[in-house]
């Protein structure tokens, strides 16, 4: 498996459209995922996988020829991607408050419902992920969400193993402090809070 990834890289190092093709039909949904997980829009979020892999076919160059899975680099790209949009998206929404309300229009979709249950558990998670750093929120997606190791989430943002643990760690404490302290309540059926859950997800172990 090693040596396919790693003719994989060798592949997109060199430029070779057809193996860039295959790597965008393998990870366009992992990268897609994490930038909605960071963002919580979905718009931004296909604009992230996109700009993610037009970063990536630019630097190609700097692709090493050894190192397993291109998935980690990819994420890397796409939380730097995820970072700015969310300023962006802080500022368009600032500016939207200060704009006249829009008159509501009815929709009587029948996938209405579905949408307005998905967009309210993404907008409960993302509120929890809200009480953390950045730093921590990044290490979580990609940990938790993304399923990288702690070696390739290292990789991923370009720091120690030690920092991703550390990071994980306090992201983990506060999140389960947070539902501790009733700061999120439970559902109407008493389902587990979205801090609750989110602490609770298995991490992957390193690869040996």
């Amino acid at each position: 498996m090693r040596d396919s990834e790693n003719d994989v890289r060798r592949l997109v190092r060199e430029g070779d459209r057809a193996a860039f093709a295959q790597l965008y039909e393998e990870y366009a949904r992992a990268v897609y995922n994490h930038g909605l997980r960071l963002t919580g829009d979905w718009s931004t979020a296909e604009e992230i996988m996109s700009e993610t892999f037009l970063v990536a076919w630019r630097t190609r160059e700097r692709v090493q020829e050894d190192g397993g899975t291109l998935l980690p680099w990819l994420l890397g790209i796409a939380t730097h991607k995820a970072d700015n949009a969310r300023r962006s998206v802080r500022r368009r929404q600032l500016f939207l408050a200060r704009q006249p309300r829009p008159s509501e229009v009815e929709d009587f979709a029948p996938e209405t419902a579905g949408r307005i249950d998905d967009a309210r558990r993404l907008r409960a998670v993302q509120a929890a992920l809200g009480r953390l750093r950045r730093q921590e929120r990044e290490v979580l997606a990609l940990c938790v969400w993304s399923g990288l190791d702690y070696q390739q989430t290292a990789e991923a943002l370009g720091i120690a193993v030690g920092t991703v643990r550390s990071r994980l760690s306090r992201a983990r404490k506060k999140l389960a402090r947070l539902a501790d302290e009733n700061l999120e309540p439970r559902g109407a059926r008493g389902e587990m809070t979205s801090a609750a859950a989110i602490a609770a997800l298995p991490v992957r172990e390193e690869l040996t």
